[in-house]
């Protein structure tokens, strides 16, 4: 079938986007789905700091790639093998397939699927197959998923079946950072009742950290981040304190404001600089937390002795160290009883031919979520 779908063929074009316009919009040929796979109508789907490191090169992709990976939308079709989901099914979609079978999947840690990531970084679905072409070309699936299309192609493991009665552009927001940034809290890092809490870098992933750490009952939680508009914004959610992480000092005002420094410290900006504010507002015996996803050649360095004279925890955190299907009902429950507020996170509707502008919009930081409707 014939689909329109966001393309990008070259990264690292220059800013603004609207100018230079590196992701196309293309009528591309979208195959039936294979045996394990879904075809899905895509209802909404999220602009995420992840499909920007793509665009600006900070994440290396294989090119040219469909791109897009945080979605809500509707099965169509099913093909063989696929008893779990029939047309008609409301789902969001997963950016890491879990095969059920490596040994990060027996242990329950879908998140660290090894095909997957296998699978995610070749630019294929799970089972190593491209369902996108444009004539003879083949364009790649972005971390098996490309959503910023009208409909996808993905694997069944990619999929998480809702039964609610949502809207579509609140369902997308699970797929990516709402797991991510609740579940570093609850899952890798499991917050604990009482505790001080430090989220540095208040992107949909961040905010969400935040009020991952409110819903699991930190007393303190404090939001760190370069924009005013952000820390506003956190202060409005919740947030206890906050602190501009431009200020040279702000370790030490962090430190100073918790008395010794913060329990838990979350970094998700994937920024060097980010990090090194994250470990240093970090009190001894402490976790440090990241979700960053920097670019590969970028490095942390920090007093090695640190982890043994003061008893501190360095942790990553991928996908929240989530299971999908258990986690993502149960926060879409919390949502709807108050207690997870993540909707608020929604700051723009565009079009899927405002995307370009769109991405101009999420680099400059003063957007949580922009989804695009695709109806």
């Amino acid at each position: 079938m014939k689909v329109k779908s966001a393309i990008l063929r070259e990264s690292g074009a220059e800013r603004p986007y609207a100018s230079s316009k590196p992701i196309k919009i293309e009528q591309v040929d979208l195959d039936s789905p294979g045996a394990g796979e879904v075809l899905i109508q895509i209802k909404a789907a999220s602009l995420c700091h992840s499909d920007l490191s793509v665009i600006n090169g900070s994440r290396p992709r294989p090119l040219p790639m469909a791109l897009g990976h945080e979605a809500a939308g509707v099965v169509v079709e099913t093909g063989e093998g696929v008893t779990n989901f029939l047309p008609g099914d409301k789902v969001i979609c997963v950016f890491v397939p879990s095969c059920g079978q490596c040994i990060p999947c027996a242990e329950g840690r879908p998140a660290l699927c090894e095909p997957g990531a296998q699978s995610n970084g070749a630019g294929t679905l799970l089972g190593g197959g491209i369902r996108i072409h444009n004539g003879e070309e083949s364009i790649g699936h972005h971390v098996g998923v490309s959503a910023f299309s009208e409909y996808a192609v993905v694997a069944q493991n990619s999929l998480v079946k809702v039964d609610r009665d949502l809207p579509f552009e609140k369902m997308a927001l699970f797929g990516c950072a709402v797991i991510t940034g609740v579940g570093a809290v609850v899952n890798t890092a499991e917050v604990t009742l009482g505790s001080k809490v430090a989220v540095i870098g208040l992107g949909g992933i961040g905010l969400s950290a935040l009020l991952g750490a409110i819903a699991a009952g930190a007393n303190e939680v404090i939001a760190i981040d370069i924009n005013e508009k952000k820390l506003e914004q956190a202060k409005e959610l919740g947030a206890t304190a906050i602190f501009n992480s431009n200020d040279p000092d702000v370790v030490e005002q962090v430190r100073a404001y918790t008395n010794g420094g913060v329990d838990y410290a979350f970094e998700t900006a994937g920024v060097v600089a980010a990090m090194e504010v994250a470990y240093g507002v970090t009190k001894r015996g402490g976790v440090t937390t990241t979700t960053g996803l920097p670019h590969p050649e970028h490095k942390f360095a920090f007093p090695y002795v640190t982890l043994t004279a003061e008893e501190r925890t360095l942790k990553g955190s991928y996908v929240g160290s989530c299971v999908p299907k258990r986690d993502i009902p149960n926060y879409i429950n919390l949502m709807e009883q108050g207690r997870l507020p993540v909707d608020r996170l929604l700051s723009n509707i565009i079009s899927l031919e405002e995307i370009n502008e769109g991405f101009d919009l999420l680099a400059t930081g003063d957007a949580s979520r922009i989804i695009i409707k695709m109806d």
